[in-house]
């Protein structure tokens, strides 16, 4: 499997183009992975258009990103020089193709577009790359109990689904969503020390839409 080129195409149609740091993951990095000086590390799995970019620069951390879709990569070369030789196009279920190790990994809501078995195989490649001690923090893995998990067929596994054609996630391909024992399970080599979930109901219009999300902080253990 691995990425989707739906994503791609969702960004040459000028959608799905977030610009905004994340809040929950910016509060999540100074809760608890706060950067410590401009030798700290941090990869981030996925970085779209480049929505955490400007908050980790303001940090002044060694930033580095991997994401599969040639259009967000040329984007991001061109907007941040700088970087250049930091942000790879590449299919990080497949290689993380990046030299040395760090002290955060991130992901908001880009590894959820992958089937169980690939998300297992690059949470391996994520603990390997990580230093001793070193964290990971996962934003907006989607639950179970969203709404849009009702939608759609499933793909590999019972938390994969795809061909899912409206809503949020129309047109984007596969989707994950996971319940609490499933998130610990695929942490393995991990401790999971902090994990919430997020349930958020539309009242306005009441159609009783549910978004329902995971946030995580875990720590390699060696």
């Amino acid at each position: 499997m691995g990425f989707s080129k739906e994503w791609d195409e969702r960004y040459v149609a000028n959608s799905h183009m977030s610009i905004w740091p994340w809040s929950d993951l910016v509060s999540y990095v100074m809760r608890y992975a706060r950067p410590d000086s401009p030798a700290y590390r941090v990869l981030e799995l996925g970085c779209g258009m480049g929505a955490n970019i400007p908050f980790f620069k303001h940090l002044n951390v060694d930033y580095h990103a991997v994401d599969g879709s040639p259009t967000a990569v040329s984007m991001l070369n061109e907007r941040y020089p700088d970087l250049v030789g930091n942000i790879l196009l590449a299919d990080f279920t497949k290689n993380i193709p990046i030299e040395g190790s760090f002290d955060l990994v991130v992901d908001r809501a880009a590894l959820t577009h992958n089937n169980s078995e690939d998300i297992r195989r690059t949470i391996v490649m994520i603990r390997n790359l990580l230093k001793s001690g070193g964290k990971f923090i996962g934003i907006d893995w989607f639950s179970i109990d969203h709404s849009d998990y009702k939608l759609g067929e499933q793909a590999e596994d019972r938390y994969t689904k795809r061909k899912i054609v409206e809503g949020q996630f129309a047109d984007t391909g596969r989707v994950h969503f996971s319940d609490k024992q499933h998130l610990i399970d695929l942490f393995s080599g991990f401790s999971v020390d902090n994990l919430e979930h997020k349930i958020l109901r539309r009242e306005i219009p009441q159609n009783n839409h549910v978004f329902a999300s995971w946030n995580l902080s875990a720590v390699k253990v060696d």
